[in-house]
């Protein structure tokens, strides 16, 4: 009777968070966010190749390559910023309105953000863009300057303030001329605010944003504190039947993707990553869900349905993939598996996070996990075998004990109610 309730307040809120995760904002955030995992994953590789010649003395040779690999490093994560602009731009027209010119909201998004961003010189005096504000810095003014383009971009089309070109003109030359005002109106909307901050202490918008916004939401965002509460939330969410990755994540992507990149430039130079947690860091310890543990158990259960349930499970486990433990069990709604369903991930990473801080596990380098890679691979990524460790005794080990009293007590009562049908029906033979 108490969880119905429990349910049926949670109803009232489900609307909510509904409308969150299909916010076209944070699913444009999103998109383009997971759109630079492929510089990211190439500029990864490069920083690893830069430093390994530096721990393993049989790959000096690579050193030959230094100068490819660096340049490499920074095209690639030392302008993430480039591509998070151009990315976010494209998917919130897209979002908005399907029929948009989004490549073209996208070239007004790269240019509004070169407007604003300082230019420098060389020590031959010649002129350059510095890519300080290209990398992890200015990855929040990207994704600024995305939004705002694109949301101006789709209202100035919806409002016909375009020149339109006769019936027999080409389509593309017609959409080069209509995207010709929403360029001039927006490029001179961020000469404008370029102006304004030039003026100011701050000297840039960048500055600004990474000053008053980017620097204090990591400070926040990516403690430990915040990250535990992300994790119950998403956990939560999932467990009443919504997708809780997709709504949660989207919020703290942007934050914890710039924290990663952090930690790969300072990899790159020779020193120790600065922040523990980050999108690599959530993305590894929680791998699966720990679903991984729960399907272990379920081949040693006395419930034929839980060990068929096993063979069908164990191998997407393997690879990251729990929906068929979730939905098969089931976990969504099962109060008799609500506690560590919700809260495994969370004393997951408060056990990597305690390991880490004590310098027992190496700090994560910051590249970016691929979903879809099997278990201890997945972490390999990362370059480190203490992190591989770590990932498989957290599955194998943690995650088992986590879950095996309250899966106990779910078996014993699955077992006996199938005894009573067997029962029954051998009765009725």
């Amino acid at each position: 009777m108490e969880n119905s309730k429990i349910v049926k307040r949670f109803e009232k809120i489900i609307p909510f968070f509904n409308k969150l995760g299909n916010s076209p904002y944070l699913k444009a955030i999103s998109s383009g966010m997971m759109g630079t995992i492929g510089p990211i994953i190439i500029g990864s590789i490069a920083v690893l190749l830069l430093v390994l010649p530096s721990s393993i003395p049989a790959l000096s040779f690579l050193s030959n390559y230094a100068d490819l690999f660096s340049k490499l490093n920074t095209i690639t994560i030392g302008s993430m910023a480039l591509y998070v602009v151009i990315l976010i731009a494209y998917q919130l027209v897209k979002n908005l309105d399907s029929n948009e010119d989004g490549l073209s909201a996208a070239i007004i998004a790269l240019l509004s953000f070169l407007i604003i961003t300082p230019l420098g010189a060389t020590s031959d005096e010649v002129t350059a863009i510095p890519t300080t504000w290209l990398s992890a810095q200015g990855v929040f003014s990207a994704m600024f300057v995305g939004l705002i383009t694109a949301k101006l971009y789709v209202v100035i089309k919806h409002k016909g303030w375009v020149i339109k070109m006769p019936a027999g003109v080409p389509p593309m030359v017609s959409r080069v001329f209509e995207s010709l005002f929403p360029t001039i109106l927006i490029s001179l909307l961020f000469i404008v605010i370029n102006q304004i901050f030039s003026m100011t202490s701050f000297d840039s918008m960048h500055q600004f944003v990474y000053t008053i916004i980017q620097k204090p939401l990591q400070g926040i965002g990516g403690s430990i504190g915040a990250v535990i509460i992300i994790s119950l939330v998403q956990q939560l969410l999932w467990f009443f039947g919504i997708h809780g990755t997709n709504v949660v994540l989207p919020i703290v992507q942007a934050l914890w993707m710039a924290m990663d990149v952090e930690n790969l430039n300072a990899v790159a130079a020779g020193q120790t990553p600065p922040n523990i947690t980050g999108y690599a860091f959530f993305m590894v310890i929680t791998f699966g869900g720990l679903a991984l543990g729960l399907v272990m158990l379920m081949f040693r259960a006395k419930s034929k349905q839980f060990r068929e349930l096993a063979k069908i499970s164990v191998v997407p486990a393997l690879f990251g993939i729990t929906e068929p433990i979730i939905f098969g069990t089931p976990l969504v709604l099962n109060f008799k598996l609500a506690v560590p369903f919700i809260t495994n991930n969370t004393i997951a990473l408060i056990v990597a996070y305690a390991v880490t801080k004590l310098g027992i596990v190496a700090r994560f380098t910051g590249v970016t996990a691929i979903f879809g890679l099997p278990l201890g691979f997945h972490a390999a990524v990362e370059g480190k075998i203490s992190i591989i460790i770590l990932q498989l005794l957290i599955q194998l080990v943690l995650s088992p004990i986590l879950w095996y009293p309250w899966f106990k007590r779910l078996d014993n009562d699955s077992y006996a109610k199938e005894q009573v049908a067997l029962s029954q029906e051998s009765v009725k033979e």
